[in-house]
């Protein structure tokens, strides 16, 4: 596989980015590149490892590679969409006939990048997703349903009622409400809410959602904030 590499790379911001690939030789390099770009990258080398990585991380994009053991990308990607997982999905594939990007784009990916490729368009591709998935995380904001969030005066109301919270749920329902319609695991409200990079052994999370849940769905007739049962938990209305 050919690279080139550029001189300079415009820095947007660190992203967190997974990348599958079985090809060593590309993930490593894609894993120093994006080091060297201001990045952190996670590598996973077949689909299997890379599935179990995403669905529990919370990465701002993913660049998976269409063919591999165990896992082939689409299918992994098409199971992450079944859960609720909206991370954006740039997918690297030899396969480059308009079919094969079709196929690609409507498993779930969301860019389709043929090989071999520049680094330079890599991450420029890579960057453009974050940035559109990101315009939710400048939003002052967040309304789900009738609930809604407004991060700078901190205040929550739910259909017009002010509810009053504490700080760490508001962090938490902050969260939740960022990545509304997805499943969001323990481990990332541990490490993104409470700052832990541990699991505790401790029912801290089942506490305060349960308190959360409390206050904003009662005297209300439908539930907004759901449990999925062996995954985690589920901000939607309806």
């Amino acid at each position: 596989m050919s690279f080139t590499r550029p001189a300079e790379i415009a820095y947007n911001g660190p992203m967190k980015i997974l990348v599958i690939e079985d090809d060593r030789e590309a993930a490593e390099y894609l894993e120093k590149a994006f080091t060297e770009a201001g990045h952190t990258a996670h590598v996973a080398g077949d689909g299997e490892t890379g599935f179990a990585l995403a669905d529990s991380g919370d990465y701002d994009v993913m660049v998976v590679d269409r063919m591999m053991p165990r896992r082939d990308g689409l299918s992994v990607i098409a199971a992450l969409r079944s859960r609720g997982n909206t991370t954006p999905v740039l997918i690297l594939s030899a396969l480059g006939e308009v079919d094969d990007r079709v196929t690609g784009l409507r498993a779930g990916g969301d860019d389709y990048l043929t090989k071999p490729y520049a680094f330079t368009e890599l991450l420029a591709r890579v960057e453009a997703l974050n940035r559109r998935a990101g315009a939710r995380e400048s939003e002052t904001v967040y309304r789900v349903g009738d609930l809604e969030l407004d991060r700078l005066s901190h205040s929550v109301k739910r259909a017009g009622r002010e509810i009053v919270l504490q700080p760490r749920e508001f962090r938490l329902l902050e969260y939740l409400m960022r990545h509304a319609g997805q499943v969001v695991t323990r481990t990332m409200l541990l490490e993104n809410v409470w700052d832990y990079h541990f699991d505790p052994q401790t029912n801290v999370i089942d506490v305060h959602v349960s308190r959360l849940r409390g206050k904003i769905e009662k005297g209300f007739d439908k539930p907004i904030l759901h449990t999925i049962r062996g995954a985690g938990y589920m901000l939607k209305s309806g």
